[in-house]
């Protein structure tokens, strides 16, 4: 038997909590479009820069071959590290020791940095030793750890190599990544359907026009990585120059950041930069004895301070235990174990290694560059669609503005606490925000900008 259904309300308190649902859901869309319209540029210029940074550690073991690598002959044994040091600044002659890394394994060299004033601005020099003949094998500028490839890459992906103002590009970049993959699932998910099946949500639509079908692969690309989108959306915000400062404040106000071991636990005479090398040696023995095992970075203090020594493997299990040694008496006078950090800080150490590709070695580097890709496909086929609607003067391609009901100023209004309580902890996104919710307020109040709307789809 069939039934007549109930009219759908058309005032009234009843249907204002489903009006304010529609208007926010209007609302998150034309947010979306935005977003992707204006900050996808943003979005794939890092996407593809992380694509290359990922395969950096392939390229540089053939790039710097002779550097990285040792050749070890049958039987022989490592010269002692005081004379590896020594070589080392025998080859720069003007610098001052800051570092010393051991050779990890059996195949590779030796690394000893120095601040030196041959080097290039903000970089330092690495003198690279074969550890079985003691001799060097080259000297690089190097940040850090990082050789100079790997560094160039880290530029491009961080501030397009335009220093400080071009970290902007990648703080929108992450800020709004997040969003984007939330909005755009919540979208998916409170779209109107016939069924509500698994499939329909996770594989894409095969049948049907073609805008339908774009807008299901692009859905579900979006619902396959919204995970790593997520997480290379909050790591990716731990480097950056507004955002990044508010995170490590929160860290440290919630006893989360990574513990910090002080040179300043023994004070004896300053060490001579003469007795650098030999003083190498003797506190890393004094470090493996008590258990710390490769690979490590020796820290020299050359002002009467403790040497740290510290495991730098930020490989899958990590290992950054680190020790204070007294170079004089060889004691361990302080140390902090990785198993001790807090919870949030080894997270944080995993979560900027995995950020990075290093984690879990290729396998990491590989998801990474799938995220990226889906992050490439995402933009292309959304720029697709915008492109197939053909907008022409005065039409914009925009999603229409909500109309004129109570309910649009509520939406706005609960639009702009978002954007002014995540602007407190996320500055470019809450600024960037209320750009966009002014674009949008403009488009419905000035007469003409969007004469066109009543002809374009929402």
């Amino acid at each position: 038997m069939a039934t007549r259904a109930s009219p759908r309300p058309t005032g009234g308190n009843t249907s204002r909590p489903r009006r304010l649902r529609d208007e926010l859901r209007e609302l998150t869309l034309r947010l979306h479009f935005y977003v992707g319209l204006f900050i996808a540029p943003f979005l794939l210029v890092a996407a593809a820069t992380g694509i290359l940074y990922a395969l950096t550690p392939q390229i540089e073991q053939v790039v710097y071959d002779k550097e990285l690598h040792a050749s070890a002959p049958a039987g022989a044994e490592m010269v002692p590290l005081a004379q590896q040091v020594e070589a080392a600044r025998s080859e720069v002659t003007d610098g001052t020791i800051t570092q010393i890394r051991p050779p990890k394994d059996a195949e590779s060299t030796t690394r000893v940095t120095f601040d030196s004033p041959s080097a290039r601005e903000d970089r330092q020099l690495t003198a690279f030793v074969d550890p079985y003949t003691g001799e060097v094998t080259g000297v690089l500028n190097t940040f850090g750890e990082w050789l100079p490839l790997r560094t160039w890459f880290d530029d491009l992906h961080r501030n397009l190599h335009l220093g400080d103002a071009g970290r902007w590009y990648s703080e929108v970049a992450a800020s709004w990544l997040w969003v984007l993959a939330l909005s755009g699932l919540t979208l998916w998910v409170t779209r109107k359907v016939r069924t509500r099946s698994a499939r329909a949500y996770l594989l894409p639509q095969r049948k049907g026009p073609q805008r339908q079908r774009s807008i299901s692969l692009h859905a579900t690309i979006g619902v396959w990585a919204a995970i790593g989108t997520f997480f290379l959306s909050a790591t990716g915000l731990t480097w950056s120059q507004f955002a990044g400062g508010n995170v490590s404040a929160l860290r440290q106000s919630l006893s989360w950041s990574t513990p910090y071991l002080s040179s300043e636990a023994a004070t004896t005479t300053p060490i001579a930069e003469t007795e650098v090398p030999a003083t190498a040696q003797s506190v890393l023995e004094a470090a493996r004895q008590e258990g710390l095992t490769d690979p490590v970075a020796i820290t020299p203090s050359t002002d009467g301070g403790a040497w740290l020594v510290s495991q730098v493997q930020r490989s899958w299990p990590l290992k950054q235990d680190s020790m204070a040694i007294d170079p004089t008496s060889e004691a361990v006078v302080g140390s902090v174990r990785f198993a001790d950090w807090p919870v949030a800080g080894k997270l944080a150490e995993a979560g900027i290694s995995f950020h990075m590709g290093i984690l879990f070695g290729w396998p990491n580097q590989l998801l990474l560059i799938a995220i990226a890709g889906a992050v490439i496909a995402l933009i292309v086929i959304g720029y697709r669609m915008w492109w197939r609607r053909r907008p022409k003067p005065p039409r914009t391609g925009l999603p229409r503005p909500l109309g004129r009901r109570v309910d649009t100023a509520a939406a706005y209004g609960i639009l702009i606490a978002i954007a002014a309580v995540v602007g407190l902890a996320l500055p470019l996104l809450g600024v960037t925000l209320l750009a966009f919710i002014a674009l949008d307020l403009t488009r419905r109040i000035v007469p003409g900008m969007d004469s066109a709307r009543k002809n374009e789809s929402a």
